[in-house]
């Protein structure tokens, strides 16, 4: 089975996890990625700050991404 990794970038900071997870396929990691996401989600949207981003991507055997969530806060005025 292939395996993924997932990076955080927030800001300046960046980081990606040095422990692959194993998963059937594209499917079953955009499913990881949004299952895990969505636990998070929460805590960051309420430290989220005006005029910043926070992503989280999911990337191949080669860390390369492949998928991205990217929460955005930003005016509109």
């Amino acid at each position: 089975m292939p395996l993924y990794f997932f990076r955080i970038r927030n800001g300046q900071y960046s980081g990606a996890s040095d422990q692959g997870i194993e998963l059937a396929d594209r499917v079953a990691a955009w499913k990881e990625l949004t299952s895990v996401c969505g636990d998070m989600v929460g805590g960051i949207s309420r430290k989220l700050k005006e005029n910043s981003e926070w992503q989280m991507e999911l990337l191949d055997e080669s860390k390369k991404p492949i998928f991205r969530i990217r929460l955005v806060g930003e005016p509109l005025d």
